[in-house]
């Protein structure tokens, strides 16, 4: 009687079960086997789109306004030297590499990586950008070296990466999308600037203070405004090919809030939000 009863309490206890656990051990071998295969395969298929996602570097673009003109920038004397430590090239940086520098007697504001990065993220990053109102940026390397990004890639969020793209950069004159073969950063031997164009450089030496908003909305919409950016810690850009020289604070700034206010005031002009 006590045996009859005791079976019965087990039975109720496996008939409580949720019906996932019940079914569990009645599976055989080869269905356990097919349902992992299976969530390995999605597994992979959620990998491969993750790596679609990071490797394509096109963007959407929103519809452009209907402006003729485009702004390009041009960003002077960026500090990008590669240097060889510990058997190894790698672009000289003046917070990872200071020991090294300063044995070998440098100024650690010539080995400045991060002021370039910020800037050019400052452009990519901007809702000016993404409506295709950027027409082309170009950066100069402090030995003279010209090289254009494509308006449309992703730049990489941290320095560490940006300096291996630029590594890989100075090595094969080129940087391809693994994906479609698409140039998107390229080696050129000056940049290339359309003739209604008008160039202004910007320092805080110049004598000639604005307010950029006004000045931005001064300009007609035929015409590019080419803005010259230094992206340096000390020094100033070369004003003999530039058309206007200006300076828009009376404080010094850094090369990513230049970007910053030059991309705001005209996305006001042209009502980019």
């Amino acid at each position: 009687m006590l045996r009859h009863c005791s079976f019965r309490r087990q039975k109720r206890k496996r008939e409580e079960k949720p019906p996932c656990l019940r079914d569990a051990k009645q599976r055989k071998k080869g269905d356990v086997v097919a349902s992992t295969s299976v969530k390995k395969e999605d597994l992979k298929k959620t990998k491969k789109i993750e790596e679609a996602v990071v490797t394509l570097k096109p963007r959407g673009i929103p519809p452009v306004p209907n402006v003729q003109a485009r702004a390009i920038f041009m960003l002077d004397k960026a500090p990008l030297r590669k240097g060889l430590i510990r058997k190894r090239w790698k672009i000289l940086n003046s917070e990872e590499d200071a020991d090294f520098l300063l044995k070998q007697k440098k100024n650690l504001n010539d080995y400045r990586p991060d002021i370039v990065h910020e800037a050019v993220r400052a452009i990519f990053d901007s809702p000016l950008n993404r409506a295709g109102m950027v027409g082309a940026v170009y950066v100069k390397i402090d030995n003279g070296v010209w090289f254009e990004i494509k308006t449309h890639v992703r730049i990489p969020r941290t320095c560490k990466r940006f300096c291996g793209v630029m590594l890989k950069l100075l090595e094969k004159s080129c940087i391809r999308d693994k994906d479609m073969g698409e140039i998107l950063i390229r080696v050129i031997e000056e940049p290339v600037i359309p003739s209604n164009s008008r160039i202004v450089g910007l320092s805080y030496s110049s004598e000639k203070l604005v307010d950029i908003e006004d000045y931005v909305c001064a300009a007609s919409d035929d015409l590019n405004l080419v803005f010259v950016v230094g992206t340096m810690v000390n020094g100033k850009i070369n004003r003999e090919n530039t058309d206007d020289f200006i300076s828009i604070s009376n404080y010094p700034l850094g090369s990513r809030c230049c970007m910053g206010q030059i991309c705001e005031a005209l996305e006001q002009k042209w009502k980019i939000y």
